[in-house]
């Protein structure tokens, strides 16, 4: 089973010397794509006067500003899963898994990084980076340009695997699962939530790493603390599970 999850705006910012290449990443046979991507983004911010670079990482802080202005192919690299800090990743609580569910996780869960696109976790080589969710590089929607030159690679990746959507919904417009899937929703007290299915996302995935689910069947069989499933709602290609939060 393959699950799709969301990327975090935080990150942690140490790493190692390990630089990008093609092998640093899932589908390698597709870095130029990746790589085309990095380096436009890396152009604008050499080219970019103070204000541009403010509204495409989303910040107006000034050290932030000129930290990220800083050369992208030279900053320390990190695991992928490891990079990544936030809600859902504080509650999936990586670091304090045994190896054989760190490797679970590494091997099944792929993040749609804002600016990367499909990373598996545990792919080495991601920088830290910030790019606003859904802003334009110099004009070119960066989900767009993922979705065109990555979906024939994805579904050949998944079409012999049970999938697990977890991604927030942005994340989708990166890759439109073609093949039936699972999804879940969080409620409480009869509303979505937003904080607590990030929450929720952490917990699930840490579960399924710890009972290494292998199919949806599986997963259905699993009990979650403080979780109830209330419906089960299938429509075309997608299964949602809807759980109450207790």
């Amino acid at each position: 089973m393959k699950i799709l999850f969301s990327p975090s705006e935080a990150k942690y910012k140490d790493g190692d010397n390990y630089k990008i290449t093609e092998k640093s990443f899932v589908f390698p046979e597709l870095f130029q794509y990746r790589n085309q991507m990095i380096n436009k983004y890396q152009s604008f911010i050499d080219n970019a006067n103070n204000d541009e670079i403010a509204k495409l990482i989303g910040t107006k802080k000034q050290d932030v500003i000129d930290y990220y202005s800083s050369d992208i192919f030279k900053r320390n690299t990190k695991k992928v899963i490891q990079r990544y800090d936030g809600v859902a990743y504080d509650y999936l609580k990586y670091e304090e898994l045994n190896n054989t569910e760190k490797e679970y996780i590494d091997k099944n869960v792929i993040i749609f990084s804002n600016l990367f696109g499909p990373l598996l976790a545990g792919d080495l080589g991601l920088p830290d980076y910030k790019l606003k969710q859904g802003e334009k590089i110099d004009k070119l929607a960066v989900e767009v340009f993922y979705k065109e030159h990555f979906t024939k690679a994805l579904d050949k990746y998944l079409e012999d695997e049970d999938v697990l959507d977890l991604r927030a919904g942005f994340y989708e417009k990166f890759y439109k699962l073609n093949k039936p899937y699972t999804t879940m929703k969080f409620i409480k007290d009869g509303k979505v939530v937003s904080h607590w299915a990030k929450a929720y996302r952490g917990i699930i995935l840490n579960n399924i790493s710890k009972n290494n689910v292998k199919n949806i069947d599986e997963l259905m069989s699993l009990k979650f603390d403080n979780l109830s499933v209330s419906e089960i709602k299938k429509q075309k290609l997608k299964t949602e599970i809807i759980y109450n939060i207790l």
